[in-house]
């Protein structure tokens, strides 16, 4: 515990002297700190022989970011420390870890830009590269090398890159390159009330695969010579694995009078399918979008097919975090405890689906606090291929139809209803939520929260991965603006395990910095940003986050 203080009370002088100093010679100087601690206590409920309590009572993940700029120049750096790594993120670093996580310096001009370091970036819709950072999910793909953009007016951008990806704290011995092409249509026929953009890029990975496991370099004998034993392939390259792995992207983006449409499709070359080793495909993607809106009138449909989409930076690692390109699950985002006990997760060797997503605002003309708000979301995933045990049909994956009516009823009342039925490989469930928020006066509010979840029949045995039936789950947060806010929340599962998990605590915001503290109990389960899940076990303890911007 005298550990956990002493770094608090570090943190906390380090925020209060950076935010101090914000200009040097003729530049600016901004960054941000941000520190997640967790100091683990005992609980016979959730910790077993087999999930025993993290070895070290004590965890932190902490970033400091800071960045100059003058003029058209700026550079910055970012310092990672693991002290050590919070359970969950045990592949960012073993034990104790400090390391630069990334560093740039930059010059932007009016019609190209060049950047030296770490780089993150994104082709399209991210589906054959995508460099960036995810504090929450302990992901950083970041690319060390150089980027460069040109612009030749409003007509054409081109922009390119090389370098080598970090993998967690460590960069790989990959190497990627890659190229990225707009031209925009609409500005050379001269038609500012369209949008109209035709793009394309190519991406290519490059792996000495001497690097591969020993079993994969053995000699194929029997394409060896008889006599002598020599020549011969591997049998990595009897997988038809070379060291490059080249991917390509044609995309067109239209958009007009509140119209918008978009396409994607992407192909890769021939690679490994998964971790096993065992099986290599070629890859492809198509993405489609069609969105309008219309004044409070909102809607947009999704598709999405991709077949062996898996793009590794170290084609013969393991990990989240080893990823060349984003896959993210295209389903509805919840922030609900019950409604993410189950998310749903993109089947990179091959799926098909996608959502449709409707809002509608009605406000009233006489009373500008009164309101309501409509949303409905409509997701489903299918297998890419047929099974014949199942009559020839596509298995489901994954269906969630789901509302959600907000309403403002006065300037201190307001209120949200949401149900969710989700339906995916393992369990069914109905989750109904009911939203209050009720504000005393322009520094005051209470609000509450209650959820049912109602469970199908279980299909999985997997540990961790069922819905281990009915739920309940309820919150309280009570808000003083603009530094205090208190909260205490419990989810209880009267299924199975008749376990509480509860959780309470409180953050202090002044200026630009936030402190909250909190102690609880945490599921077993699956964390998720951006569609994009990570698997956290079940943990209890004391939880201090700090983040500070300057």
């Amino acid at each position: 515990m005298k550990r956990l203080t002493l770094f608090v009370a570090g943190v906390l002088a380090l925020a209060a002297s950076a935010s101090a100093q914000q200009v040097l010679g003729n530049g600016q100087v901004s960054g941000s700190l941000e520190s997640s601690s967790i100091y683990y206590t005992p609980d016979n409920r959730i910790y077993t022989e087999d999930k025993p309590r993290p070895e070290d009572r004590f965890g932190s993940n902490n970033y400091l970011k800071v960045d100059y700029s003058n003029g058209r120049f700026s550079a910055g750096i970012q310092m990672n420390a693991y002290l050590p790594a919070l359970v969950g993120y045990e592949e960012l670093a073993d034990g104790y870890k400090f390391y630069l996580a990334s560093k740039y310096v930059q010059w932007r001009d009016k019609n190209y830009e060049i950047l030296v370091g770490d780089i993150f970036d994104q082709y399209g819709n991210g589906l054959i590269f995508r460099s960036f950072e995810d504090r929450q999910l302990g992901f950083n793909n970041s690319l060390e090398g150089v980027r460069a953009a040109y612009n030749f007016g409003r007509y054409v951008s081109l922009r390119g890159m090389y370098g080598r990806p970090r993998l967690y704290t460590e960069y790989s011995n990959t190497w990627v390159r890659g190229a990225d092409l707009s031209v925009s249509i609409a500005e050379i026929i001269k038609a500012p009330a369209i949008t109209f953009n035709i793009e394309g890029s190519f991406v290519n990975r490059y792996q000495d695969l001497s690097q591969a496991p020993e079993e994969l370099l053995i000699i194929d004998m029997a394409t060896a010579d008889q006599e002598t034993g020599e020549g011969g392939i591997t049998f990595l390259e009897s997988y038809g694995i070379k060291p490059n792995l080249n991917m390509y992207s044609g995309r067109l983006n239209f958009g007009w009078n509140g119209l918008t449409v978009r396409g994607e499709y992407v192909g890769k070359g021939n690679d490994f399918v998964d971790i096993s080793h065992t099986t290599t495909h070629k890859g492809w993607a198509a993405l489609g979008e069609v969105g309008y809106n219309y004044k409070t009138f909102s809607v947009m449909g999704t598709f999405r097919a991709l077949s062996n989409m898996r793009t590794a930076i170290d084609m013969f690692t393991n990990g989240t975090g080893n990823t060349i390109n984003y896959l993210p699950a295209l389903t509805r985002q919840y922030t609900y405890m019950l409604a993410n006990i189950n998310p749903y997760q993109v089947a990179i060797n091959g799926e098909m689906g996608g959502q449709v997503d409707l809002c509608y605002s009605y406000r009233s003309k006489s009373n500008r606090y009164r309101y309501w708000n409509f949303h409905a979301n409509f997701s489903t995933f299918y297998s890419l291929e047929k099974q014949a045990w199942l009559g020839d049909i596509r298995p489901l994956y994954w269906r969630d139809i789901n509302v959600d009516v907000e309403r403002q009823w006065d300037k201190k009342w307001k209120s949200l209803l949401l149900y969710s039925y989700q339906d995916n490989m393992d369990h069914q469930a109905h989750i109904f939520v009911g939203d209050v928020t009720h504000k005393f006066n322009r520094k005051m509010s209470l609000r509450f929260e209650l959820q049912y979840l109602l469970s199908g029949d279980d299909k999985s045995e997997w540990d961790g991965m069922h819905s281990e039936g009915d739920w309940v789950a309820g919150l309280v947060e009570f808000n003083l603006a603009p530094h205090w806010s208190f909260y205490v929340q419990d989810m209880y599962n009267i299924g199975q395990s008749k376990i509480h998990y509860y959780n309470g605590g409180f953050s202090y915001t002044y200026n630009r910095t936030r402190v909250q503290l909190s102690y609880g109990r945490n599921r077993a389960g699956y964390v998720c940003s951006g569609g994009v899940c990570r698997y956290s076990p079940a943990y209890t303890g004391v939880n201090l986050v700090l983040t500070s911007s300057f």
